[in-house]
């Protein structure tokens, strides 16, 4: 016994009892007691679904990749939304796909193509929606690259002014949130600009920061119909290997104006997530993948996992991790799970 009466033997180096006085199983004996010590918590409204849309009416194609994703006209994809809105979920992300492509992706900046007319009725129908939408030139251009492609390379600062026409056209429609995802350098400076500029100075930027030429995004292009027809992304998206890249990414955006960062891949880069989130204080998101969506589902599928747990498991690790905002395929099924597993206190009769 020390001159204080605490047996030295019984306490760790830092000062925490040991075995048997601290027995950490107390406190998971029972669902309350694991609730009420949670450390990370997942609520629906941080979570934000992706929605593919195209032209048309009654349209609802499957994503064969993907369970229960699917491309939709814009009457169909306001039935997914006002599922999800339903259960909490707190945004939406709308990918479009244009009836017609060309070198440059002029589909993109149509101010009557289905993303800015999915804008407009989302902000009619569901105001109280975050719509973000995706800003780049893969899904609109003939060779499915994200910008101007000279020698067979993307062109940097020509392929700028083709996102500024992209962010200004989903403004004007009314988009809460643009999101670049072209990783072209110095993109969200000069669409900060020529927003305040046009007078949408309260239309945030969510800038893909840190985005990674991932072998997880297959699904996507097949949703997205964004495949590139010669060479890959591997020019202009991140190495997967580093890690002070992607920071310097995120701090760059920062200095030009971006209002939220996002980590892509989310569950294969939770390294990631956490120094960005740490080294940077800005609010966050992680954009859980078509192929981690993918694989889960096909995992289930097999009897291998069950999906439910997988699900949620994989999302509260991104959240653990330092995501403010989780973008995921599941956020639907999740927020209504997460939903489910409240039960209000019941009224006491007097």
């Amino acid at each position: 016994m020390t001159a204080f009466g605490v047996d030295p033997i019984r306490y760790t180096s830092y000062g925490m009892p040991r075995y048997p006085e601290y027995r950490p199983r107390r406190l998971r004996r029972t669902a309350a007691l694991r609730n009420l010590v949670r450390e990370t918590v997942l609520a629906p409204s941080q979570l934000v679904l992706p929605l593919f849309v195209r032209s048309g009416s009654g349209v609802r194609t499957a994503v064969s990749s993907m369970p229960g994703v699917f491309q939709t006209s814009v009457d169909e994809l306001l039935i997914d939304a006002r599922a999800a809105a339903a259960v909490g979920v707190g945004g939406v992300l709308l990918f479009g796909i244009p009836d017609h492509k060309d070198a440059e992706g002029s589909g993109a900046w149509d101010d009557e193509g289905p993303v800015q007319r999915a804008v407009r009725a989302l902000k009619t129908e569901l105001p109280q929606l975050v719509v973000i939408t995706d800003v780049c030139m893969c899904e609109y251009t003939d060779h499915g690259h994200c910008g101007i492609l000279r020698n067979g390379e993307v062109d940097n600062d020509a392929t700028l002014d083709l996102l500024v026409r992209e962010s200004l056209s989903h403004a004007r429609a009314g988009a809460d949130v643009v999101a670049p995802s072209d990783m072209m350098d110095g993109r969200v400076g000069v669409i900060r600009d020529a927003l305040d500029d046009a007078g949408f100075e309260n239309t945030s930027i969510l800038s893909y920061a840190a985005k990674f030429a991932s072998a997880f995004y297959g699904p996507f292009r097949e949703a997205a119909e964004s495949t590139p027809q010669s060479g890959d992304r591997r020019g202009y998206q991140m190495d997967v290997a580093n890690t002070n890249e992607a920071l310097r990414e995120a701090l760059q955006d920062i200095e030009e104006g971006a209002d939220m960062i996002m980590v892509k891949p989310a569950g294969p880069f939770l390294d990631i997530v956490s120094r960005v989130k740490t080294e940077t204080g800005y609010p966050l998101a992680a954009y859980q993948v078509s192929g981690e969506f993918a694989m889960i589902h096909a995992a289930a599928e097999r009897g291998w996992i069950d999906l439910e747990r997988a699900m949620m498991e994989s999302l509260i690790g991104i959240r653990r991790a330092g995501a403010d905002v989780v973008i995921t395929y599941f956020a639907r099924e999740a927020a209504a799970l997460l939903l489910s597993s409240y039960s209000p206190p019941q009224a006491v009769p007097r």
